[in-house]
């Protein structure tokens, strides 16, 4: 993403809704109601006590005059809207090390719905089986001498969610528009700007998921939800075509980057989405993809968090993946023989090392260590006393 893109989420950052309101509100009841996995209840609390005197704080203030002010500590819950700008900024700066300089395909590979019920009980070990499959598809599409016929790599993201806060599990990758040769000595581009049908793509996924899914069920290693006929699903599966999305491939890293860092580091619902939060009702704005136009949406309270923590990953879960060529086990081997068939050259993170108020900076263009008051003194920073029980 580019500065321009950081800075317009920092300008909008500040919403007169906010979800942490929201939890803290109806906190009591919802616990009351509903029975949460335990990476639930620790997202839940971790949004609630976030920037609040519940995780202490520290004072700002200037080494020349008067000026001070109080800030409560973030969270940094992954799934908390105010708590990944930063995180999102290094990120995005240190994809541009991992690409190759050449278009890349995005593909959006998806599950059928009757596969939720049973994702969501088994989130950890079905997810990662979504990673693997997609990469298996994908990767054994590349190699077929028919289509690219050569090692290929990706960046793939997990999704759970719909604009709408629904439950939609579908993996996004990122794939070069080539790959390198069995040999590793040619780099061999897609030809006419084609990776592969999305017709095989989706068998090779669909068969893929369904078998590893049929192997976790007869070594009993997957909780199953009541009602659920896997013989009957099975043959549903094998009947429907599953949604595989490839678009045109983007030309330009810096461009692909800006793109990709839409999808990375998000929670399901950002602050700047909720319009209104009153009388046990939240409204929010979603995006129609059919009609391409903004609605909104109202969902009582109790609702809009059931569908929010529907999209709370399990703890030291990673959503980011890197495969093939791309991996980082090859960063000095595979990459570096592309690098030098390409006669291109391998760029350097700017936010690698930093911390986050240097990044802020570097993004805003703003010295924060600089006293916003009298302009001359320098900003220092002390803790909090423990707030007394």
């Amino acid at each position: 993403m580019t500065k321009a893109g950081m800075m317009n989420q920092i300008e909008n950052k500040r919403t007169h809704y906010d979800l942490a309101d929201i939890l803290r509100k109806n906190k009591h009841a919802f616990f009351k109601g509903y029975k949460l996995l335990g990476q639930q209840e620790k997202a839940y609390g971790d949004i609630c006590a976030c920037r609040t005197a519940e995780l202490k704080g520290h004072m700002t203030y200037c080494s020349c005059c008067d000026y001070q002010r109080q800030a409560y500590n973030s969270c940094r819950n992954k799934h908390c809207p105010k708590c990944q700008f930063t995180k999102q900024a290094k990120w995005v700066d240190k994809l541009q090390t991992k690409l190759i300089d050449c278009k890349h395909f995005h593909l959006v590979l998806t599950i059928p719905h009757q596969l939720n019920q049973l994702v969501y009980l088994n989130q950890r070990s079905l997810y990662n089986l979504l990673f693997k499959a997609a990469w298996q598809a994908v990767s054994k599409a590349a190699s077929n001498p028919k289509f690219l016929g050569a090692q290929t790599g990706a960046v793939a993201v997990l999704h759970t969610w719909t604009q709408t806060l629904n439950q939609h599990p579908h993996i996004h990758m990122i794939i070069p528009s080539g790959g390198l040769s069995e040999d590793q000595m040619e780099w061999i581009p897609c030809r006419n700007n084609f990776l592969a049908p999305k017709k095989v793509i989706s068998s090779l996924f669909r068969s893929i998921v369904c078998h590893y899914i049929n192997q976790a069920i007869v070594n009993n290693q997957l909780h199953m939800p009541e009602n659920f006929l896997w013989p009957t699903i099975k043959n549903t599966l094998y009947k429907t075509r599953w949604n595989v999305n490839i678009e045109k491939p983007m030309a330009g890293i810096s461009r692909i980057v800006e793109y990709l860092g839409k999808y990375t580091n998000r929670v399901a619902i950002s602050n700047t989405r909720i319009m209104s939060a009153e009388n046990g009702k939240v409204s929010f704005r979603y995006r129609d993809r059919k009609r391409l136009v903004s609605k909104i949406m109202q969902l009582d309270d109790m609702e809009f968090i059931r569908r929010f923590l529907l999209h709370i990953l399990p703890d030291n879960f990673y959503k980011i993946r890197y495969y093939g060529i791309m991996a980082s086990a090859n960063s000095k081997t595979k990459k570096q023989q592309i690098i030098a068939l390409m006669e291109t050259c391998c760029s350097i993170p700017e936010y690698e090392g930093l911390s986050a108020f240097e990044v802020y900076s570097l993004i805003t263009g703003k010295d924060i260590s600089r006293c916003p008051k009298c302009r001359k003194g320098r900003i220092l920073c002390k803790a909090l006393p423990k707030p007394e029980t």
